[in-house]
């Protein structure tokens, strides 16, 4: 029984010594390294080459280093019938909620301004109101975005989300399907992107919704690059349709030097860095689903291949 392992980053030591710490009963294999095939059990994976999964043939499971799992669903010869289990992880959660909160209070209280005003040398006093009357709403309202309501709804915002299906969370009107994605988008001025990509929320970003958002709304997508349309943000920018945008994710990653989100005075970037998986929290929770298995009994978080998360 081994667990083969695929970090996004050429960090593949780090996290096979937490592997040994924290689950010794199991081998843990580098993907460089498989050795004999038919010895792997489990995968822990980020963007694995289309077809390699499936060379092995007695996988048990896959789990996913990140949040998203579209970097595995777009496996034409993805193995059937074999669990693919989404990251969830209390660091990460901590992560994405630090991001979106800084971002939506930083927009709330014209940041991108004050900063503008002070390389100016401009004093003038920019009244805001206070949270209550700041309307956020999230696109996507996972596991994620919820623990961001959270904090969101201590401070005082008025909180909207929409979903595929209706949520039911204190502090959050929620807005579902169709039908209530514009009267959601017309009552949003600060908008939070962190749904999963999936071929219905490829390019949701675009003109369209931004031209249902009230005029001089925010865009924050930390969900993924293929959401946006980039000439679309862009435009509506120069239209001031949108007053600013902060984008951790693009369609191109590393976003490319060339880029004009790089120098326009009106857009923050950063570098898919909004939330990262944590080594030990993610491992104990790979390795508490891979006891579950071994006993018998399913994984926890797992997903659902034709929804796409």
């Amino acid at each position: 029984m081994a667990l083969i392992i695929k970090p996004d980053l050429e960090h593949a030591r780090p996290w096979r010594e937490v592997f040994l710490e924290t689950l010794p009963e199991q081998e843990c294999r580098e993907w460089d390294r498989p050795g004999d095939p038919e010895a792997i059990e489990y995968a822990f994976v980020w963007a694995p080459p289309s077809g390699a999964l499936k060379t092995f043939p007695n996988l048990k499971c896959i789990f996913s280093i990140g949040a998203g799992v579209d970097h595995l669903l777009k496996d034409p010869d993805l193995p059937d019938g074999v669990p693919i289990v989404r990251m969830v992880e209390p660091e990460l959660t901590q992560g994405m909620t630090e991001y979106v909160t800084m971002h939506v209070l930083r927009f709330h209280r014209e940041g991108p301004a004050l900063e503008a005003q002070q390389r100016d040398r401009v004093w003038n006093e920019l009244i805001v109101p206070t949270a209550p009357s700041r309307r956020v709403g999230f696109l996507g309202f996972g596991v994620l975005a919820q623990d961001s309501a959270r904090v969101l709804n201590a401070l005082g915002f008025d909180l909207a989300c929409w979903s595929r299906t209706a949520k039911t969370v204190d502090g959050v009107q929620s807005f579902r399907g169709a039908d209530g994605l514009d009267p959601f988008l017309a009552r949003t001025e600060i908008l939070v992107c962190l749904l999963p990509l999936t071929p219905e929320t490829d390019g949701i970003l675009n003109a369209g919704l931004f031209a249902k958002l009230p005029r001089g709304a925010w865009l924050i997508n930390a969900g993924r690059g293929g959401h946006q349309i980039e000439e679309d943000i862009l435009d509506a920018l120069e239209s001031g349709q949108l007053s600013g945008a902060t984008l951790d994710v693009f369609r191109s990653e590393p976003l490319p030097k060339e880029s004009p989100f790089w120098a326009h005075p009106r857009v923050t970037v950063t570098p898919h860095i909004a939330s990262v998986t944590q080594q030990k929290s993610a491992v104990e929770q790979v390795a508490a689903n891979i006891r579950r298995i071994e006993a018998g009994e399913a994984p926890l978080n797992t997903v659902d291949r034709v929804l796409g998360y």
